[in-house]
């Protein structure tokens, strides 16, 4: 995933400091899990870099629980040893540390990617398999995670050896953190993916490792908005059936998209028009990740069109992460669900028979309510919208007089 051609702009312990001062410094305590649509929806968010916006504003403004953060590399002056951004030591980090800290606080967690487009990944310098697993395992222990994504790019994605190791030590961290949700993301092109994305597949298929999901990021390679995003996705699910042995509900389940929002790097232009496209085939297929890059870029831009901090599309905050926000309710969990499926079924609402909404509840995919004499129901996950004030295109399916 790439951080941007430009240079970053500034660290986060500028922007979270002010309400990072209550914490204790050091590793964040260990929450529980969340279900695994949550990790599967998670947009990356750089944390010391770009402009990073403050995950607790974007939480509550969303209702997202999940961050992707990005991302751990190798020490810029060579080693084996994981870094924030190739400068910052995890092992005595305390601001990254800091903002998980309260991102599960407000009830979210995180995923951290490893790899990005830049930079000198562990799978490099590491050596072998064993010690860049170890290597990651630091990352997963400091930190308690439950989820990691290996961002396959330049320069290794092309070194063999390298993503022998990144692949080789996935599977290790797999077999040793039970329950470890892993994604592969790697790029993408108008075949699914290219001859080295194949190369990986194949490679992930001989040692008997199989991710979560293995993602592509349909862009600057030529895209034209949305459409041409799901053709590639299609051809991917093609050779995720032909490389993996798959049958196709098992490929669908077992693919991801990972998009850009707003302008790309190659000048493409995805709009929020673009991700309905996307999101409508990704939930219709069954497919089992949906995220973009990244939350940083998620915002209009005003005085700056620098990519790394903003869009350069009409938009307000925020609107791309609410997609996530909606894959996360749309896509049933690969863990045991963390709310629940169904509502009460209290009476209420005259003679509808279905409980009557409530603002402060949290509804996900095919609950139902009531409300000003009609059945509601939700069609993703939602807080707070009330049911008749979102038009056609809004939460709430009306069902109807009740």
């Amino acid at each position: 995933m790439r951080r941007s051609r430009l240079a970053a702009i500034g660290l986060a312990a500028a922007t979270f400091a002010a309400t990072a001062v209550s914490l204790v410094l050091g590793a964040p305590s260990a929450t529980a899990a969340l279900s695994n649509n949550w990790y599967a929806a998670a947009p990356y968010l750089m944390p010391v870099s770009n402009n990073p916006p403050d995950p607790i504003t974007v939480m509550n403004a969303t209702g997202l629980k999940a961050f992707q953060l990005a991302f751990i590399l190798a020490p810029n002056g060579g080693g084996c040893s994981p870094t924030w951004d190739g400068t910052n030591a995890v092992s005595s980090d305390t601001t990254v540390a800091n903002v998980i800290s309260r991102i599960r606080s407000n009830g979210g967690d995180v995923s951290v990617s490893v790899g990005g487009y830049g930079g000198t990944k562990l799978g490099q310098t590491c050596g072998n398999v064993a010690a860049t697993a170890a290597a990651y395992q630091q990352v997963i222990t400091k930190y308690s995670l439950k989820a990691i994504d290996f961002d396959l790019e330049e320069p290794e994605y092309e070194n063999t050896a390298a993503i022998a190791n990144e692949l080789g030590a996935a599977k290790t961290l797999q077999a040793n953190n039970p329950g470890l949700f892993v994604s592969v993301t790697m790029p993408g092109t108008a075949a699914g993916t290219g001859w080295f994305g194949t190369q990986l597949i194949d490679q992930a298929k001989s040692i008997g490792f199989t991710p979560n999901n293995f993602s592509i990021m349909p862009f600057d390679g030529g895209f034209n908005g949305g459409s041409s995003q799901v053709s590639a996705l299609e051809a991917l699910h093609g050779l995720l059936m032909s490389h993996m042995g798959w049958d196709s509900a098992t490929a669908y389940s077992h693919e991801g998209f990972s998009g850009m929002n707003g302008k790309s790097d190659a000048a493409e232009m995805f709009y929020t028009a673009d991700f309905q496209t996307v999101y409508d085939y990704a939930t219709s297929h069954g497919l089992g990740r949906f995220t973009f890059w990244s939350v940083n870029r998620d915002r209009a831009c005003v005085g700056t069109t620098d990519n790394g901090v903003c869009s350069n599309v009409p938009q307000n905050d925020w609107d791309f992460t609410k997609f996530s926000v909606r894959f996360a309710g749309a896509t049933p969990p690969q863990t045991t669900p963390t709310q629940p499926t169904t509502t009460p079924t209290t009476p209420g609402g005259g003679s509808c028979t279905a409980a009557e909404w409530d603002r402060t509840k949290v509804y996900v995919k095919d609950n139902v309510v009531s409300h000003n004499s009609h059945k509601w129901t939700a069609k993703w996950w939602t807080q707070g919208e009330e049911p008749g004030t979102t038009g056609e295109w809004g939460v709430w399916q009306d069902n109807g007089a009740c």
